[in-house]
């Protein structure tokens, strides 16, 4: 990690979770973090979490990522503060329950696309050009799912899953136009099982083994690690036990 210190990652959906764990974790480690959530507070909690030499590099900002306008004003605060993204940590997403059939559900559903989706995309995009412009070999990260890889069979996912495959494609997509522009940015699909988070509902939480959140962190701050002529493409991540 030696080569990210000074340098900026943002962290989407830093609220709890994964991204809280990461958002801590880079900034021990010496990264300048901008931590997006909706309830921005919660983020600016975190720091009492963190060694004191630590806080001042966790930044709070608000931001939903289903929404594009809340992208744009981040990235370009991002750019006016700090003066550009080095890494990109996507890991916003919702698992509202409801069955993909039911009536009624179509803003719900819209919802779970725009976040877990074109929330990906659209700071994947601003975070590219960020830095395609100051000649950057930086890093996305998606925090995936196992569910991207398979279809499993679980209640209340609705349209969940089929996000999670949207990212898996995507992320091949984004490592083909990266190769393409010549760059030497990175992206890497991180593809947990279950993790015990707010994320889960209870009904699945409580029966299966569960991988905490700062297992994954650690996972993140692996693949940052790795040198530059290292990509992780597809990192999976199990609990001792799990079927799925």
């Amino acid at each position: 990690m030696d080569r990210w210190v000074g340098k900026v990652a943002v962290v989407t959906g830093s609220s709890s979770g994964i991204g809280a764990a990461v958002a801590k974790d880079l900034a021990k480690a010496g990264m300048v973090v901008v931590g997006l959530a909706r309830r921005v507070e919660r983020v600016e909690a975190l720091k009492q979490d963190l060694p004191e030499s630590a806080r001042d590099r966790l930044n709070a900002f608000k931001c939903d990522v289903s929404k594009e306008e809340d992208i744009l004003r981040t990235f370009k605060w991002v750019e006016e503060k700090f003066g550009g993204v080095d890494v990109l940590i996507n890991n916003a997403g919702i698992l509202p329950e409801a069955d993909l059939l039911e009536t009624d559900n179509t803003q719900l559903l819209r919802d779970v696309m725009d976040t877990n989706v074109m929330g990906l995309v659209l700071c994947s995009r601003e975070a590219f050009q960020s830095m395609k412009k100051r000649s950057v070999d930086g890093h996305i990260v998606h925090i995936n799912s196992i569910a991207g890889r398979r279809v499993p069979n679980f209640p209340k996912l609705n349209i969940y899953v089929a996000s999670k495959h949207a990212v898996t494609a995507i992320t091949e997509t984004m490592r083909n136009e990266l190769r393409k522009a010549g760059t030497g940015i990175k992206v890497t699909s991180i593809s947990p099982g279950m993790v015990e988070t707010e994320i889960l509902p209870d009904s699945i939480r409580s029966t299966m083994p569960m991988l905490k959140s700062e297992d994954i962190s650690e996972a993140v701050l692996y693949v940052l690690g790795t040198p530059p002529r290292v990509q992780i493409h597809e990192l999976i991540i199990k609990p001792i036990g799990e079927t799925m």
